[in-house]
């Protein structure tokens, strides 16, 4: 395969799955803004999901103080800020455009009235009147593009690379919100707060479409460590980190070349300390670190995939990740 068309095919899934996960991550603090709280509480929420996203400067550029409104609106619909919603779902048409004919109808039409129909649905109004309706349907969306992929499309090195994007921007996006969720939960004030404690755990959860799954893992009452242990170790689950490098691993193996197997090799390593770790190591040497330096991993395996199949890559503003310069 052509790495510009690898390249169309990997990007179109990453920007996918990046809106989704900007969904994700606004509806966990818009959950949360919503529970009896102090003003300097909510307010470090959203100032703790722009810091972990790289946005805070380019949020404060455009905007007075830290109001929920203009958050959501930064992270919704403003095509000057590359990771919000509206400007992944514009770079994933347009990369789906220019390899049409290495997809199917099915997937550009997917793609395609995804963004023609969020742009109408802004045009509605529909931030104003519920802004969690607008960010399920963003979530609705991808999963459908997912669904198109899997149901329709034959598995080849398209399908491959498509899946790369997906499982390298899912690793990363999961370690930032629980990043970001532990990081507020360490600067709360009132640590005694335990019923605000369960709302905040259930919205992160609900946030990855976790609840339902820790229910049955676990049966007991909700902790952070075991949320974190979830989100991070829980491999039969595929929005844990464990899961999202695993496949991650598997398709670099699927397309394999003469340059890639110091890529493959990092990629094991990291794969394997994932299926051996525990929860409670993680915790005892700092969560933050961890997670610091898993998603420096991840995008050094996203520069090296980049260099070993695709076409060199430009540095990105927003989520300390690249992108490419085509």
């Amino acid at each position: 395969m052509l790495s510009r068309t690898a390249d169309h095919l990997f990007w179109m899934a990453r920007y996918t799955e990046r809106a989704e996960n900007t969904a994700r991550m606004l509806d966990a603090n818009y959950q949360l803004s919503l529970l009896p709280q102090s003003d300097e509480y909510a307010e470090l929420g959203w100032r703790a999901m722009l810091s972990i996203s790289e946005l805070s400067g380019d949020y404060a550029a455009g905007h007075q103080g830290m109001k929920s409104r203009d958050v959501i609106d930064f992270m919704t619909r403003d095509l000057s800020n590359p990771s919000s919603i509206m400007s992944c779902l514009r770079a994933a048409r347009e990369n789906a455009r220019a390899v049409r004919s290495s997809t199917n109808s099915e997937l550009w039409e997917s793609l395609n009235t995804t963004w023609l129909d969020a742009q109408r649905l802004l045009a509605d109004g529909i931030l104003d009147r519920d802004p969690y309706e607008f960010l399920e349907w963003v979530k609705f969306r991808s999963h459908l593009s997912r669904g198109v992929q899997l149901g329709t499309l034959v598995k080849d090195d398209a399908f491959w690379f498509m899946r790369l994007g997906t499982f390298i921007e899912r690793a990363d996006n999961t370690a930032r919100i629980l990043d970001v969720k532990f990081e507020m939960l360490e600067q709360r004030a009132d640590t005694s707060a335990q019923p605000f404690d369960y709302y905040h755990w259930t919205a992160v959860l609900r946030s990855v479409s976790g609840f339902e799954v820790y229910r049955k893992v676990y049966r007991d009452v909700i902790t952070p460590e075991r949320v974190a242990g979830l989100l991070i170790l829980y491999g039969d689950w595929p929005r844990s980190l464990a899961a999202s490098i695993a496949e991650v691993q598997h398709l670099i193996g699927r397309v394999t070349n003469g340059r890639s197997s110091e890529t493959s090799r990092l990629a094991t390593q990291l794969c394997q300390e994932l299926a051996d770790g525990r929860i409670q190591d993680i915790l005892e040497s700092g969560l933050h670190a961890y997670l610091v330096d898993f998603l420096a991993r991840v995008n050094d395996l996203a520069s090296r995939i980049s260099r070993d199949f695709l076409v060199p890559l430009a540095p990105e503003k927003g989520s300390g990740q690249l992108q490419s310069v085509g």
